[in-house]
């Protein structure tokens, strides 16, 4: 069974690649991930709001003192970014040496102004392509939806534009019109688009007044979000299609590849189950590509897509009437 296949115009050994974590960020996980089975791995995302979050904090020391200095304010704002760069321009070039399989920088990003620099000392540094983790949340109540779009695409025009090698999106389903962003997205010159990521889920703590997390980890459940938007864009965009968030065994590998998909990522699952877990799940698929005489990806990939529907409806139905006429269920 051939389980190659392509990402980012990279060619990978299996559809599976481990999304960006905190089992990412060592040279030993690494390596496991490559001999289980991985086709290809997103190092830890380096995130714009722990720079500016370090540098605030800074900031509020030097407050407190009875005569702050701030002449220095500029030197450490350099000295944290230079040093969380360093630190992952490191594990760029480590990861490289030690492993076979691709290479996936993670950016996480809120503004524009100076990732494009990043991004370049990224690809430098020999990363094989570059994940933008965008995520704006809607929140801004002056901001119109537009707006909004707006930052996304220009954000994705620098980071193109600096480097060479390819770039994916790793985005939202909080779009008001996600179909035609998607499709957007997949215009600018991004090479792939990950649907979709995955948040920070706030809960309360009653008794000490504070936010707390919740649901840190996705659930099997959560693939329903991405099969239903890989079924409605498979063979509808201008790049490569990556799902993400609930895809915890090789079934549900196979459903997003049925969907469309050219690859998944996992993160969750490999919390849970260790990552040699991959393995077993690449097994299932082959398991069940021989059970129906399949003998590469694409003899099935998209056979389920909306586009290869003979009852496209099917993909955009968001009421559960049919299902609960047809089912009895005692409430008592």
């Amino acid at each position: 069974m051939d389980l190659s296949t392509s990402y980012l115009g990279l060619k990978l050994k299996s559809p599976v690649i481990v999304g960006s974590s905190g089992l990412t960020t060592s040279v030993e996980n690494l390596k496991k991930i490559e001999s289980s089975g991985a086709g290809a791995v997103v190092l830890k995302s380096i995130f714009e709001e722990e720079i500016y979050n370090e540098y605030r904090s800074i900031l509020e020391k030097e407050k407190d003192q009875e005569f702050p200095d701030t002449r220095f304010l500029d030197y450490y704002d350099y000295k944290i970014k230079d040093d969380n760069i360093k630190r992952f321009l490191e594990l760029i070039k480590t990861a490289k040496k030690e492993i076979d399989i691709p290479v996936v920088a993670s950016i996480n990003c809120v503004s524009s102004w100076e990732w494009s620099f990043f991004a370049k000392k990224l690809e430098e540094a020999g990363a094989d392509a570059i994940e933008l983790n965008l995520f704006i949340l809607p929140s801004d109540f002056d901001k119109n939806c537009q707006e909004v779009e707006d930052t996304y695409l220009k954000i994705i025009k620098q980071i193109t534009e600096a480097v060479k090698i390819p770039v994916s999106v790793k985005m939202s389903y909080y779009f008001a019109d996600l179909a035609a962003f998607v499709k957007r997205v997949s215009k600018s010159g991004v090479k792939g688009i990950v649907l979709f990521n995955r948040f920070f889920h706030p809960d309360f703590d009653i008794d000490k007044f504070k936010v707390v997390p919740t649901n840190v980890l996705s659930h099997s459940s959560d693939l329903a979000i991405s099969l239903r938007w890989m079924s409605i864009m498979s063979g509808r965009v201008d790049c490569d299609l990556i799902a993400s968030t609930g895809v915890h065994d090789g079934e549900s590998i196979i459903k997003e590849i049925l969907a469309g998909a050219d690859s998944v990522q996992m993160v969750s699952a490999l919390y849970k189950n260790g990552i040699d877990s991959i393995t077993g799940m690449l097994e299932d698929v082959k398991s069940w590509m021989r059970k129906h005489n399949f003998e590469k990806l694409d003899d099935f990939r998209g056979k389920m897509s909306q586009k290869n529907s003979p009852n496209p409806a099917e993909y955009e139905r968001v009421q559960f009437m049919r299902y609960f006429d047809t089912k009895k269920y005692d409430l008592d």
